[in-house]
């Protein structure tokens, strides 16, 4: 059992990549957004940093009875600020069980075309500009934590899922 945390820019498609992952790893999506949510919170208009800890601590309360079953959690969240990422990996050496973080790589022009894209369609929430320049200012890449990257332009590829959700099978706890 390891649970597992995406970690990427907003419109990265980190949750459809999740998803997918999910299904090859036998796992459950826990998603940041949904517990937002039922918070009374709405992410793509900005969450204040001092909401964030006990975001933090219910996504991984709500998720331990998980990391004592088979049952592997895929968590839908940015992973960023660096102490979400520190917080899971914290809570996962307590269970006893590995920790790996799926960061999904999106570049900048990409990133806008997705955002007008969805400002279109209306696929999933918008993000506020002034949110989304924030979240691109102050987002913490886990270029040191080893991380699977995902292009983000990968994020529907099913062998590309099969072969990460074969590397976390074989994860050691660290």
């Amino acid at each position: 059992m390891t649970p597992t945390l995406m970690c990427a820019l907003s419109f990265a498609r980190k949750s459809t990549f999740g998803v997918l992952l999910a299904e090859e790893i036998d796992g459950q999506v826990i998603s940041l957004d949904i517990i937002n949510t039922e918070r009374g919170l709405v992410g793509g208009q900005g969450i204040p940093l001092q909401e964030w800890p006990p975001v933090i601590e219910s996504r991984t309360s709500g998720s331990k009875p998980s990391f004592r079953h088979d049952r592997q959690v895929v968590a839908d969240d940015t992973g960023s600020p660096r102490f979400t990422r520190d917080h899971w990996r914290a809570t996962a050496k307590t269970s006893g069980v590995p920790f790996a973080i799926v960061w999904v790589q999106v570049i900048r022009d990409l990133q806008r075309k997705r955002v007008a894209a969805n400002r279109s369609h209306q696929e999933r929430l918008d993000v506020s500009d002034a949110v989304l320049a924030e979240h691109i200012a102050s987002f913490d890449p886990p270029t040191s934590e080893n991380p699977f990257a995902v292009d983000a332009l990968d994020t529907q590829s099913r062998s590309r899922a099969v072969d990460i959700a074969d590397s976390i099978r074989h994860l050691t706890i660290r």
